[in-house]
């Protein structure tokens, strides 16, 4: 399956690489009951997705939560795949859906998705979380933009919002254009205000999440810290670290994260 935000173009494969059958169906209620009345002719099957981390989400859960099993294609091999079947690289949804098809006809060990209501709703929380981050790095570089055409120097590199409001309180521009400018600094302190409340409500919430005796955790058997049960690496923390795609050593910390105080992984 080749998925967009209001379509899906499919494409049925078998072992031996004959195409069976194909369409191009809406992603709407309707278009997605006609999608699986066309696949239901083949109850032995598999579902090739690209992207299911991405635009293909959407669909993937769908038909997770309807019992389809469903594989994982990575863009790059979808891509390769492409290249090497056509002799170029053009996309079109058509040689996108056999591209698709190809690798998970061809491939061996493509990730197949779960269906984990705890790991999708963990998944949102940390979503949440990095998008407060990244707009706490937008509104600092924006301030600090703002304040260096304020005050002669400007402010220091870590620069916090009550540093920002001090520094603030202390100009008092003369000119239209420093006049205009100084009250668009004060509400971006007061944005990244909210974003500091914020961001500790998001923190709080995912600790509750990656406590040892959260509900998550007991279920993914943590191990605790007197050595009664063994500590793995398939707790929250390995959660985490699926979810935000970081890939550190087990000694750094997962930056901008709730670190768990009983798994061998934030030890």
């Amino acid at each position: 399956m080749d998925p967009h935000k209001r379509s899906a173009t499919i494409e049925v494969m078998a072992r031996d690489e004959t195409v069976a059958g194909g369409g191009r169906f809406d992603t709407d209620r309707d278009g997605y009951a006609a999608m699986r009345k066309f696949a239901s002719g083949w109850p032995h099957r598999v579902w090739a997705i690209e992207g299911c981390q991405g635009i293909g989400r959407h669909i993937a859960n769908r038909l997770l939560a309807d019992g389809e099993q469903v594989v994982d294609v990575p863009p790059k091999l979808s891509a390769r795949a492409r290249v090497f079947a056509t002799g170029q690289g053009r996309k079109t949804d058509a040689t996108d859906a056999r591209s698709i098809a190809l690798v998970g006809t061809r491939m061996a060990g493509l990730r197949p998705l779960v269906n984990d209501e705890q790991l999708a709703l963990l998944r949102i929380l940390v979503d949440r979380r990095r998008s407060l981050g990244e707009d706490h790095t937008r509104m600092v570089s924006q301030l600090h933009q703002l304040l260096l055409e304020l005050i002669p120097g400007g402010a220091k590199k870590s620069l916090s919002a009550a540093q920002a409001k001090a520094l603030l309180a202390t100009v008092r521009p003369r000119d239209a254009v420093g006049k205009a400018r100084r009250p668009v600094a004060a509400e971006l302190i007061g944005d990244l205000e909210r974003v500091y409340r914020r961001s500790k409500e998001a923190d709080k919430e995912l600790s509750g999440w990656s406590s040892p005796r959260s509900r998550y955790c007991r279920q993914s058997h943590l191990g605790d810290r007197d050595g009664s049960r063994p500590r793995t690496r398939t707790g929250h923390c390995r959660a985490l670290r699926a979810v935000c795609a970081v890939d550190q050593a087990p000694s750094t910390p997962s930056v901008g994260l709730p670190q768990c105080p009983g798994c061998a992984w934030c030890r």
